[in-house]
């Protein structure tokens, strides 16, 4: 059959996929007019093009597949495949991250993510909406009342009423656990955005590492990288995202609902960013707990081995064998005094 165009269909991943749309042929008594692509490499792998001839057969007797472009039939009037850079659903760039053969729309507010997109918003780990499960959202998505996360909070007691099994209490309970989540930990708000790449412990640490929505959103890649575990994929993917305007109107119309998250003490250029100690040993001046929160209000993090990763080894009394491994890896030794002194505590 005949490939006559290539549509880009978004999945409720943001993954845009390449489907074939075909004259329709009969395969194995089923009529077939579009056969997915999968991605753009699969495309030029096979250099399947707009107007080709080609071999198609259903794979495992159900799939529609194309199997190879018959060469001898083109003519020079067939056409490259090319990915849009915008999302044909809602126009937001398309990325492709580093080592990977997806396209990406990284907008927040995209109908083909929209359900997906709210049911993560609203989830234990990220704002934690009570009442507001996949049917809720579906619903809420399928009579236009929603179109983006920042929706939740216009919504009105005479909109909910008109849902199905929704009563009177029902829509009371659910607006009060909305109003809740007006005032989220700024960690969960980051990781209810729904970037790329950021999960809820990666969430915690952009928190304490920038302080403020507005510290994180004005961050540069090379400053995100001094976060634990930020490298050049993740802060790109949180750059990208606060650099697109359908995000930034979301974000802005989520202030204007009057979502305000908690502010988090502590700075971008915090003093132990990037860096990790191991305690071993008794200290002093304070317990294991009290030194761990220590690091982790400034910036570092604290491992229970030593590893390749670990910065500073801090020695109390009675310290065990971490000292010794630490001396074959190389790595630098504090006693209670330096620890304290790097630590800006003054140890008299």
């Amino acid at each position: 059959t005949v490939i006559e165009d290539i549509v880009i269909q978004v999945g409720r991943t943001g993954v845009l996929t390449p489907v074939a749309v075909m004259s329709p042929v009969r395969v194995g008594g089923v009529m077939v007019s579009r056969a997915t692509l999968h991605n753009e490499d699969e495309i030029r792998k096979k250099d399947i093009r707009i107007g080709d001839t080609v071999m198609i057969q259903r794979a495992g007797d159900v799939i529609p597949e194309v199997v190879e472009v018959v060469f001898a039939e083109r003519t020079g009037a067939e056409k490259p495949f090319v990915m849009p850079a915008t999302c044909p659903e809602c126009g937001s760039h398309i990325v492709q991250m580093e080592g990977e053969v997806a396209h990406r729309c990284i907008g927040i507010a995209c109908p083909a993510q929209i359900r997906e997109h709210i049911a993560h918003f609203a989830s234990r780990g990220a704002l934690d909406i009570e009442g507001l499960g996949d049917k809720m959202v579906a619903q809420l998505v399928t009579n236009g009342l929603i179109h983006d996360p920042a929706d939740l909070f216009f919504l009105t007691k005479e909109k909910l009423l008109g849902l199905e099994r929704m009563a009177e209490k029902s829509a009371s309970n659910l607006l009060e656990a909305i109003g809740r989540a007006k005032s989220p930990p700024l960690d969960r708000l980051i990781f209810a955005l729904g970037i790329r790449h950021i999960g809820e412990q990666t969430a915690k640490r952009l928190a304490q590492a920038c302080g403020t929505l507005d510290a994180l959103m004005a961050a540069t890649s090379e400053e995100l990288q001094t976060v634990r575990d930020i490298g050049p994929e993740v802060s790109a993917s949180v750059v990208g995202f606060f650099r697109e305007a359908a995000n930034l109107q979301v974000i802005q119309k989520l202030r204007s609902a009057g979502v305000t998250p908690g502010e988090t003490a502590r700075l971008l250029a915090a003093p132990l960013a990037g860096k990790t100690f191991v305690f071993t040993g008794a200290l002093s001046r304070m317990g294991r707990n009290e030194a761990k929160t220590l690091v982790e209000s400034l910036g570092g993090a604290v491992g229970s081995s030593v590893t390749k990763t670990t910065d500073y080894v801090v020695a109390g009394e009675a310290s065990g064998s971490k000292i010794e491994k630490a001396r074959q890896q190389g790595i630098a030794i504090l006693d209670e005094a330096s620890f304290f002194t790097l630590t800006g505590i003054k140890t008299e």
